[in-house]
């Protein structure tokens, strides 16, 4: 997962936990070692900083023998270096948004045509409520054809190339809203604060179940709807079918945790709140949380506040844009963070 909050280790977990710093550093030389030995001598570069961690985690994890690999990509999918993996188990795309916009396209129906490039022929994938266009482009994703060219003799005895169509037909379903997994008097406690979580959460519990099937599990949840149709033929991508919950599927939503989003921490006087939102929809989905956050937070005795932007962008981002969605908030003060992560000594020596 990227990218990490304070330490590079938070990219590589393994039950939840970054892996130590001793396996770090033991996996890290040894790919380190093994690909400075094995590389070409007319390429003196290694791999760039995200595809050598992607080598890294798929090392650690074959080597550590992990039941499950959860993998994310980094940047789209059709051509992240996380895509190389033939057969997954199951696939999930979460809400689309314009990021990347220099790499992934300037649409959302662009974007959503990268994303669709993780899709593999015949493994189910789930999806939660997007713009029509761009779930349309996703739904054609999954349902495209493979091109691959075969080589032959027999043309007037000159070499020739035949094409064979494949058809890529990977099963996608839409997500129902969380609400369709809820009993009757049981709401679905979310250790992720925020609305748009509970879509994610959504996501997140088809993809279990789809683990769970594959693994042949008894306790995968009653299903409470039944799917009528499974065919991508040109219609609305079909719903996934609701179940009930597990116990364990609910403890997990409850004691799932990421610092840094949509985080509230108290110290002393000051309650900080952080999010990592970059781009329009998370922005303003950031903007809700923390409106209803900040009125649910007690407030000094005197009845005064203070409300401080502490404000840091990435990449080519419009942070004009970003911060016009801000205002709703209210701040009284904002403090702008350069993007140096080093200090150099010579330029500070007579200092």
């Amino acid at each position: 997962s990227s990218p990490h909050l304070v330490q590079v280790r938070e990219r590589i977990r393994i039950n939840g936990q970054p892996i130590s710093k001793e396996l770090f550093s033991k996996y890290f030389w040894l790919v380190y070692n093994r690909l400075e030995k094995t590389k070409d001598p007319s390429h003196a570069s290694m791999p760039a900083y995200f595809r050598f961690l992607t080598i890294m985690a798929f090392h650690v994890f074959l080597q550590e023998k992990v039941d499950l690999a959860v993998v994310e990509v980094g940047i789209g999918g059709a051509y992240d270096s996380t895509n190389i993996i033939r057969a997954p188990v199951v696939c999930g795309i979460s809400s689309l948004g314009i990021d990347h916009t220099s790499i992934l396209g300037d649409t959302m129906e662009k974007i959503a045509w990268q994303k669709g490039g993780i899709f593999k022929r015949g493994v189910p994938a789930f999806t939660v409520a997007q713009p029509e266009r761009p779930l349309e482009v996703l739904r054609d994703r999954a349902r495209e054809r493979e091109v691959s060219w075969v080589a032959g003799g027999g043309c007037g005895g000159t070499p020739c190339r035949r094409t064979q169509f494949l058809s890529l037909q990977c099963p996608l379903y839409l997500c129902p809203e969380l609400d369709a997994f809820e009993g009757d008097h049981q709401a679905l406690e979310l250790g992720l604060a925020g609305a748009h979580q509970r879509s994610n959460a959504a996501l997140a519990l088809q993809l279990a179940r789809t683990w769970l099937q594959r693994r042949s599990c008894r306790a995968l949840g009653e299903l409470k709807d039944v799917l009528l149709d499974t065919e991508l033929s040109g219609g609305p991508v079909p719903l996934a079918p609701a179940f009930r919950p597990t116990d364990a599927m609910i403890q997990g939503l409850q004691d799932t945790e990421w610092l840094g989003r949509t985080q509230v921490l108290p110290r002393g006087p000051v309650t900080w709140y952080l999010d990592g939102a970059h781009t329009t929809s998370s922005i303003q989905a950031c903007v809700r949380w923390f409106r209803q956050a900040a009125l649910n937070q007690d407030k000094p005795y005197d009845g005064s506040e203070v409300r401080v932007l502490l404000f840091n962008a990435t990449g080519d981002r419009d942070t004009a844009a970003l911060l016009k969605l801000l205002v709703p908030c209210h701040f009284d003060y904002a403090v702008f963070c350069p993007n140096f992560t080093e200090v150099s000594v010579a330029s500070n020596a007579g200092e």
